[in-house]
């Protein structure tokens, strides 16, 4: 049995865990990120759209009769 000064764990890490847990999270980091872009892009496409106004009825009738 091995005895660790300054730990917040009582069991032991391997690597591998340590790695797998660095991973998880650069992963969560990176879908957080990805979807504030996503947001940010959605928020951004929908400025200035309340000026835009249908004239007529051009494009509202589409023939889908080929």
């Amino acid at each position: 049995m091995s005895v660790e000064l300054n730990t917040n764990s009582t069991v032991p890490m391997s690597t591998e865990t340590i790695l797998a847990v660095k991973s998880a999270n650069l992963s969560k980091s990176q879908t957080e990120l990805e979807g504030q872009m996503a947001l940010a892009l959605i928020e951004s496409a929908s400025v200035g759209n309340e000026s835009l106004a249908v004239v007529g009825n051009i494009g509202q009738n589409i023939n889908i009769k080929a």
